[in-house]
């Protein structure tokens, strides 16, 4: 479990940097993205590793049935990633697409993982993404949301992320992790 819990106090450490220290992050120009890219990378090499690796004490038993319900909502999850950088009407609703979507992922693997490991994981992703959303609010104040653009944007969204989302149930196949079963543990 160290692994993982030095990736996630990596990431954690990466994500807030910019705003922690601001001007040491702006002195750095350029050159800090690749650094901070570098280190987010490293640091989901980390959780990854340190996740398959880490200790398997289940806390709770997951409800029967509970993975039909993830698959709905992961499919929510992948489109807010993508709604970050898409230009359609949800862009216009929602101030914080990607860290949304984090939230709804992280939530939902909870709600089918009731390993220590996964609470760790799972647990700290939500929590960031929770305190992402709240210092970015305080920090810009309030929020003006884009320009509305064609509902068109979010159907091609939508065809984008049912293709992500086939290819993610695919990987967690190949993993040996059958999303489709409807319980997991």
């Amino acid at each position: 479990m160290t692994w993982l819990i030095i990736g996630i106090v990596l990431w954690y450490g990466a994500h807030f940097f910019k705003r922690i220290a601001p001007a040491a992050r702006a002195r750095m120009g350029d050159k800090g993205k690749g650094l901070m890219a570098l280190i987010i990378l490293a640091s989901v090499v980390l959780m990854v590793i340190g996740y398959r690796t880490g200790d398997f004490d289940y806390v709770y038993a997951p409800l029967p049935g509970m993975g039909h319900l993830v698959n709905l909502t992961m499919i929510a999850s992948i489109f807010l990633f993508g709604a970050g950088d898409a230009s359609g009407v949800t862009r216009t609703r929602v101030r914080h697409p990607m860290l949304t979507g984090m939230l709804i992922w992280s939530l939902s693997h909870l709600l089918v993982n009731g390993d220590s490991a996964a609470i760790v994981l799972f647990g700290s992703m939500a929590l960031w993404s929770l305190l992402e959303i709240i210092v970015i609010n305080r920090a810009e104040g309030p929020w003006t949301p884009p320009e509305r653009r064609p509902a068109s944007k979010d159907l091609k969204l939508l065809v984008i992320t049912l293709v992500i989302y086939a290819i993610i149930t695919g990987i967690h196949w190949w993993l040996g992790y059958n999303p489709f079963l409807g319980t997991y543990g």
